[in-house]
């Protein structure tokens, strides 16, 4: 027996397959959300809870980011739920003078795209950071920055879109899409068949793999990070804390004439949650959907940041948290309609900014859909076609 039918169907129960699907209720559309697992089981159960803005690529990611940390102020009140949004601000610090020139033309643009950062000195940022060791020679600091639960995130989000009249499938898996003459009539799944016209592919780093049983090309690459998590500590650091090498890692190895980027792709990534966890990370390596960091990643996570922290040094780590990010090579996620299937809508692809851009890119998904324009002209540039995609071939 088929279900009832829906106008969208989502496929994806992370925060962005959640976020768009709130938005998409709330304009009263009958929306069906299906995941193979459950809301924050994949990426957004398994990242930092960092809203950086230092961290994003000059130009139109910037903007994008600027646009939903803006969102984030009134969201918690818009979701009546607690999501743990806290704007501590955040820092970059910089260990190397090639790192400082680097920062300071970064912290140029930073400035043009509306960002409030500034530089500061040794001293400066070790009045800041206490933590910070000795040889770091200072740091950029934004109070824009700032930090959120992602689980809460996501059980909000799915909370609020059942609330606006959505229904959520957990552990009910896209098989294949159902089309006549290049439009789309329904969606196959684990446990039956849903009829509809329209489908969102917002299944994260799974999402080629989602594109390739429609027949839609999906240019998404699975990227593996690894973040150590420590027992409770006294409270250690405070804000956010990246180091500049996390910035180069993230970003800056795919940018012609780049240096090569650091092994198994380590950066600092550090903050402290409420109860006083540490989240410690990170790394980005191109290894397929194996789940499995060799322990010499985890070893260079540690030591990587116990070098600008030394008092992680004696902090006990009681597990590794590994995930996988959808990355597209140039720091934008890919959200746009298909032409060669009517119907099928692709909002994937945000690497390690999906907690930053969830919330515009709830909206920017209903605009899609519904022809509204409530956001920044971004859309046009969201495309496969753009010339600075740069996907890596997924490794075997």
């Amino acid at each position: 027996m088929n279900d009832p039918t829906a106008d969208i169907v989502v496929i994806g129960a992370g925060v962005i397959g959640t976020s768009a699907a709130w938005r998409l209720a709330q304009s009263g559309l009958r929306v069906v959300v299906i995941d193979s697992m459950a809301p924050g089981a994949g990426a957004s159960g398994s990242c930092d809870k960092a809203i950086y803005l230092q961290s994003k690529r000059p130009g139109l990611p910037m903007r994008m980011a600027v646009e939903s940390r803006a969102m984030y102020s009134t969201l918690s009140d818009e979701l009546d739920a607690d999501i743990e949004f806290a704007p501590d601000g955040g820092m970059v610090a910089i260990e190397t003078e090639s790192q400082l020139d680097f920062m300071k033309r970064f912290i140029v643009e930073q400035k043009k795209a509306g960002i409030r950062v500034e530089l500061l000195d040794r001293d400066q940022a070790r009045d800041h950071q206490p933590a910070l060791a000795e040889h770091v020679l200072g740091a950029s600091y934004s109070p824009d920055d700032a930090e959120v639960n992602p689980l809460a995130l996501n059980a909000a989000l799915a909370d609020a879109a059942v609330r606006a009249g959505a229904r959520i499938h957990r552990h009910r898996e896209f098989l294949e899409v159902i089309a006549k003459r290049g439009r789309i009539e329904g969606v196959s799944t684990s446990t039956g068949v849903i009829p509809t016209r329209m489908v969102i592919n917002a299944a994260g780093p799974f999402a080629g793999q989602v594109g390739e049983r429609a027949g839609i090309s999906t240019p998404i690459t699975p990227r593996r990070g690894t973040i150590l998590i420590s027992d409770v500590q006294p409270r250690i650091v405070r804000g956010n804390l990246l180091c500049a090498q996390y910035v180069a890692a993230k970003h800056l190895a795919d940018m012609p004439g780049a240096d090569e980027p650091p092994p198994y792709g380590i950066g600092l990534s550090l903050g402290q949650t409420a109860s006083g966890t540490l989240l410690v990370g990170g790394s980005r390596e191109f290894a397929g959907f194996d789940k499995r960091p060799p322990r010499d990643v985890m070893t260079a996570i540690a030591t990587h940041a116990g070098r600008i922290v030394p008092a992680l040094k004696n902090v006990r780590i009681i597990r590794a948290m590994t995930g996988f990010r959808p990355y597209t090579g140039d720091g934008l996620p890919i959200i746009e309609r298909h032409d060669e299937l009517d119907g099928w809508i692709t909002a994937a692809g945000h690497e390690g900014d999906g907690i930053a851009l969830t919330p515009i890119t709830g909206v920017l998904v209903r605009d899609l859909v519904t022809g509204e324009r409530t956001a920044g002209d971004y859309l046009p540039h969201l495309s496969r076609a753009r010339s600075t995609l740069n996907p890596r071939k997924q490794a075997s």
